[in-house]
């Protein structure tokens, strides 16, 4: 870990900075790299084709590491969202004085350094980069050697606008791309707080498996959508396509259409919008026998079992036909990933059953997946979505950033026992 201390330490200096300084100076900071990011654009556009280059056009990946004039106005509204929320920054969460006289105060406080390790998901750079200020947590940037450049220029573009607020560059640090930076940064007990990994479901398990400090898990998205025998044929037409071809390849893009044994006659309808988006369709034999001759051939396959539990990030969507509700939760219970999931249904105590027993971070009722997003769920932006129980759970935005402390104020009071 030699050769990566002196960023560590830097970081870990930074954070204690951060601490100390005023909400209203990073709520400017933030409003400033969002007029620098815009005013620089030309520049992060063409590194980030430098990235793109290197990377065939067909790889599942390339969607997430390009960069478009949209995309940066994206990204830079996302920045002004988080500065116009309220810190969390010393809220309070307990109050109380004990009999003999203690007063208790339990508030929000940051979790000090935060590693994220990405890969080719340039604007991850940025969302971190806002969450973890906005939160008075330094961060350490790990990302992939796919967006190497683009992430270089993003923190290019940063760092001048830290300077003149006067926060230290370690506020966000960029590793380099190279391996040996991930497992030094898996292995900085006592000088990085927390790491979240963010990307493939091999990355994710390589951080579980070889670190030494905290993980919060932000895992991979095997999605569902079941449509029961009482759903309604356009929602579910709607709900199908959006979140199937918004955008293939982010996390809470659908994988699995589970469709009720008595809704077959209705399947060729309800996915008739995917296939003038050319999606590729595996089914079973029975929503297979449905589809032949309403769906084009080139685009339809017999489904094996290793497509139920595949998270696509493509033009792909495995069908699967259930006989009933009680099928659906099962099959969503051995394949999911308790990422999102969501019913298509009239029977009102479907919906709630669906709600109540399906265990994933996000659970829809009548609704697509691609709700499943931090400045969706009004949270300026998100970090991650975390699909495990401890900590945090969906999308971590800034309340998900911090940990808490217990302020005791006395009089002198002793403990006799």
């Amino acid at each position: 870990m030699s050769a990566y201390s002196a960023y560590f330490t830097a970081t870990q200096q930074a954070s204690r900075a951060l601490a100390a300084t005023s909400p209203a100076v990073i709520d400017a900071v933030l409003r400033d790299l969002a007029d620098a990011l815009l005013a620089h654009a030309d520049f992060v556009l063409a590194e980030n084709a430098r990235d793109l280059a290197r990377m065939p056009a067909t790889d599942p990946r390339h969607d997430r590491l390009r960069l478009t004039p949209e995309r940066l106005r994206g990204m830079a509204q996302d920045l002004r969202n988080v500065a116009a929320l309220p810190s969390p920054l010393g809220t309070v969460l307990n109050d109380k004085t004990l009999a003999n006289g203690l007063q208790l105060k339990k508030v929000r406080v940051p979790l000090g350094v935060v590693g994220i390790i990405y890969e080719a998901r340039p604007n991850v750079t940025f969302d971190s980069l806002a969450l973890c200020l906005k939160t008075g947590n330094a961060c350490l940037l790990k990302g992939g050697s796919d967006a190497a450049a683009s992430n270089a220029a993003l923190l290019e573009v940063a760092g001048p606008v830290l300077l003149r607020h006067g926060l230290p560059l370690a506020a966000a640090t960029l590793l380099p791309p190279e391996r040996a930076a991930t497992e030094a940064l898996l292995l900085a007990v006592g000088l990085v707080d927390v790491v979240i990994p963010r990307g493939s479901q091999g990355l994710i398990d390589y951080v579980r498996q070889n670190a030494r400090v905290p993980v919060i898990e932000t895992g991979a998205g095997v999605v569902h959508t079941y449509f029961d025998e009482t759903g309604d044929l356009a929602k579910g037409q709607a709900i199908v396509a959006n979140a199937k071809t918004r955008r293939v390849s982010v996390c809470n893009a659908l994988d699995c259409l589970l469709i009720n044994q008595n809704r077959l006659a209705d399947l060729p309808a309800l996915v008739a919008p995917l296939a003038a988006a050319g999606v590729q369709v595996f089914a079973d034999a029975a929503a297979h026998a449905a589809l032949t001759g309403h769906y084009p051939a080139d685009l339809l396959a017999a489904a094996s079992e290793e497509h139920f539990g595949t998270e696509f990030l493509d033009y792909k969507l495995a069908i699967k036909t259930v006989p009933d509700l009680d099928a659906a939760l099962a099959h969503i219970a051995r394949h999911g990933s308790r990422h999102s999931e969501a019913i298509v249904s009239e029977n009102a105590a479907h919906l709630d059953t669906f709600l109540q027993v399906v265990d994933a971070a996000a659970v829809y009722a009548n609704a697509s997946t691609a709700f499943t997003d931090g400045a969706q769920f009004g949270l300026g932006a998100e970090i991650g979505i975390s699909t495990q129980k401890l900590h945090a759970r969906g999308p971590m935005g800034l309340e998900e950033l911090t940990s808490y402390k217990w302020l005791v104020r006395g009089t002198g009071q002793v403990r006799a026992s």
